[in-house]
């Protein structure tokens, strides 16, 4: 879908006429003299309650126009404004860039604008080095992105404005949200399940996150459920997701893995996409175990669960920035003793973080890396606005300027202050990128996947809920069992999660030389930005299992790495 100066090729839509989709593309619109309202996407509402928005669009509430289940775009004008914006999670992405005297031109891929694709390079960097401080960017020059959480308004000749359409209406406590949170839930699962027609498949990794939702799912009708195992995975993941289904009487094929479908084998035909994400590494996996379910209508995952159904110990940086220091504490020590961690260095962790601020972490991330020097060291208990990991330690001098530059304006960006509002964000931004980018592996693989975890009135009423009430400090993720009481306690009571640390590390071992000499090859490398050599030897002690806290740098690099090899740099790409 384009909009403005990029609207050329496509059907328009009825009623915007400077708005074309793509052929097949799912759209419901209606207009009414200058007033139009389109959604485009997976949304189950009807004409009237299309109809009864437009009162909104009249009005310019936009932020009122994005409250319907699913996942969709929404363009509306009322003929002299335009506004579009994504879901909240920014699975539908919406893409600009600014022409000049010739307005903007906006589109749902990068690849639709009309200009040249170039990778920004010290972005991706920074990316890797301090993780995502820069919602409103894409990974390409010129290009930027509407964040999650926001729209974009268009009027002749004013710029581009954000529009704020999160819409969260707080509540107090855990109870007062629970059912709200779990009326959506089940509509988001089960309405695409009865529109399906058919056989539905979906991902059942024995968590609670996909057990959940194909517990749902089972209740609205039929399904197909995979499973992937192998040698380095979850013993007890398997057993839970041999269980659940059991209990539903669904029909369940186990995919059991071998040494080619280890991460980071990147094999023959893989697409690169559009951005780099982490689960390009699993793309051998992944066309192992769905390929029982390819061609099914839709495919539910658990993706986003951990997001919305948890929350981080940001909330009790939270409490410290509220001034609530004693509850913080109370808090802090109880969930060190529960897990028989000292809470002295993870109390002092917290309480830097509140001191520092947002604003301040980030300049005193850029003061190290510009004064260094930089050396990967064990990770710090406790929360952090931005923890320079290893790849910090993989940057050249000039790769630590340009970093450095980045995360000083990040520090003058308007982004939450609170730190429990920062984070939730941040990691829902984070999911919705990572199922975005996932879309081009699933329409290879025959796959449509659907995240009910991350719809936009799931989003909103998970995080009404404060984050300190869905941070528990004995149960794992309350607001699930709160919310869906009818599931079994056998599934709710779980508080482990499986680890894919032993996979990651067999992958990195098995395919170490190939990783090595596709680091050293990558514009990351020859541009200056970060030093082969350094990488390497954290590849080493990795892949022989002597460190596994630059595992996740390492996964992020590569895929990196990896996406930049399918792409054509269209300038010189030395940065320094």
């Amino acid at each position: 879908m384009t909009g403005g100066t990029a609207a050329v090729d496509g059907s328009a839509i009825d009623g915007l006429g400077d708005v074309r989709r793509a052929p097949g593309t799912r759209v419901q619109a209606v207009a009414e003299g200058p007033l139009a309202l389109a959604v485009v996407g997976d949304c189950p509402v009807g004409e009237q309650e299309l109809r009864a928005a437009l009162v909104a669009v009249r009005v310019r509430r936009w932020g009122g126009l994005s409250r319907w289940p699913g996942s969709y775009w929404v363009v509306a004008g009322d003929g002299r404004q335009r506004f579009v914006c994504g879901d909240l999670a920014g699975v539908r992405a919406v893409y600009y860039t600014l022409r000049g005297g010739d307005g903007a031109a906006w589109a749902s891929e990068a690849r639709l604008l009309g200009r040249p694709l170039v990778p920004d390079l010290p972005w991706l960097a920074a990316r890797l080095t301090a993780g995502e401080h820069w919602p409103h960017r894409s990974p390409y020059e010129g290009i930027h992105l509407v964040p999650g959480g926001f729209g974009l308004r268009l009027a002749p000749g004013a710029p581009p404005q954000l529009v704020d359409v999160s819409g969260v209406e707080p509540v107090d406590e855990l109870g007062e949200g629970a059912d709200r949170f779990g009326r959506a839930l089940t509509e988001a699962v089960q309405y695409r399940v009865r529109t399906a027609g058919g056989v539905v498949g979906a991902d059942l990794s024995g968590g609670l996150d996909s057990s959940a939702a194909v517990v749902l799912a089972a209740d609205a009708g039929t399904v197909h459920a995979v499973t992937y195992t192998d040698g380095h995975t979850s013993g007890e993941d398997m057993a839970f997701a041999s269980r659940v289904a059991e209990y539903t009487g669904i029909t369940h094929t186990v995919d059991r893995g071998a040494e080619e479908q280890l991460p980071f084998s990147f094999p023959a035909g893989q697409p690169t996409g559009a951005e780099p994400v982490l689960e390009a590494a699993m793309y051998a996996m992944d066309a192992s175990y769905l390929h029982p379910v390819r061609g099914l209508p839709l495919h539910l995952t658990g993706h986003g669960g951990d997001i919305v159904l948890d929350a981080s110990s940001s909330c009790w940086v939270r409490l410290l920035q509220d001034g609530r220091r004693r509850e913080a504490h109370r808090q802090v020590v109880a969930f060190a003793r529960l897990r028989n961690t000292a809470p002295g260095p993870y109390w002092k962790a917290l309480r830097q973080a509140a001191a520092l601020g947002r604003s301040g972490a980030l300049e005193r991330a850029a003061d190290a890396l510009e004064y260094g020097p930089v050396t990967p060291g064990a990770a710090v208990a406790g929360w952090s606005w931005c923890r320079l990991g290893a790849g910090a330690s993989w940057l050249t001098g000039c790769g630590r300027h340009q970093v450095a530059a980045l995360l000083r304006q990040a520090a003058r960006d308007q982004q939450p202050e609170a730190a429990d509002e920062f984070d939730q964000w941040t990691a829902l931004r984070s999911a919705g990128a990572s199922a975005r980018g996932w879309a081009p592996y699933g329409h290879t693989l025959g796959i449509r996947p659907v995240y009910p975890f991350l719809d936009n009135q799931v989003v909103r009423a998970a995080f009404a809920v404060p984050a300190l009430a869905r941070r528990g400090l004995v149960a794992y993720k309350p607001l699930l069992r709160a919310a869906l009481p009818d599931l079994p306690d056998w599934l709710t009571s779980r508080r482990s999660k499986g680890s894919f640390t032993a996979q990651r590390i067999a992958g990195l071992a098995g395919h170490r030389d190939r990783l090595d000499e596709l680091i050293a090859s990558s514009p990351l490398a020859s541009g200056g930005l970060i030093d082969p050599a350094a990488v390497r030897t954290s590849l080493g002690q990795a892949a022989r299992g002597q460190s596994a806290t630059v595992i996740a740098d390492l996964h992020q690099l590569i895929v990196t790495c990896w996406w930049l090899s399918g792409r054509t740099i269209g300038r010189e790409a030395a940065a320094c």
